[in-house]
């Protein structure tokens, strides 16, 4: 019962997850601002000055439309006597620069509701799933088993000091080891696949 109520649980979980992924989308596609509706934080025209006689160099913004987009608009006040204005704005660089809030709100959004949904997801697998998951009955003898096996063969291994072992008992308990090694993989092979079937 509760393998499936976990996956129950997760299904649920990756639809409400598409489903506002798909909203965001909507709102995005929807509230695309036309060109006549832009507001005046999402346009500007940005002119860069060079340093010019006595002047020191100098950047200007101003929130203008794009035919506006020019020296003689955005350099307030000018730092230039009158007969000096055109030379002045013939060095300068202008360049009309537009974004969409719009579109980076909702971008935002969705990057927050995806770390969000995988922030929760990971407290449901911290949290919740140990609790759901009973410990197998078969596995928990075959760990133990294994824990005294590799503490006798680590006894084994160690010679003694001064002890010198044949070559022929020291060939058969190396074959046995690897003997005894291969029956555990099994084991714990059949165990694995079992629980994975049940």
């Amino acid at each position: 019962v509760f393998p499936q109520a976990s996956m129950m649980f997760a299904q649920c979980f990756q639809r409400r997850v598409s489903s506002m992924l798909l909203m965001a989308l909507l709102c995005c596609i929807l509230s695309s601002p036309a060109e006549a509706s832009k507001s005046s934080e999402d346009i500007r025209c940005k002119c860069i000055c060079p340093p010019y006689r006595n002047i020191s160099g100098n950047i200007y913004n101003k929130n203008v439309l794009q035919k506006d987009c020019n020296c003689l608009h955005v350099v307030e006040p000018m730092p230039v006597p009158g007969n000096d204005v055109e030379a002045y704005c013939l060095l300068c660089e202008c360049k009309y620069e537009e974004r969409s809030t719009t579109t980076i709100k909702v971008i935002i959004i969705i990057y927050l509701s995806v770390v969000g949904a995988l922030l929760l997801y990971m407290a449901f697998l911290v949290l919740v799933d140990p609790l759901i998951r009973k410990p197998d009955a078969y596995t928990q003898p075959l760990h133990n088993e294994e824990e005294n096996e590799d503490a006798r063969s680590l006894a084994a291994a160690l010679p003694t000091a001064g002890a010198r072992a044949n070559t022929v008992l020291e060939r058969v308990e190396g074959a046995q080891q690897r003997w005894k090694r291969q029956v555990q993989e099994q084991r714990k092979t059949v165990f694995d696949r079992h629980k994975m079937l049940s």
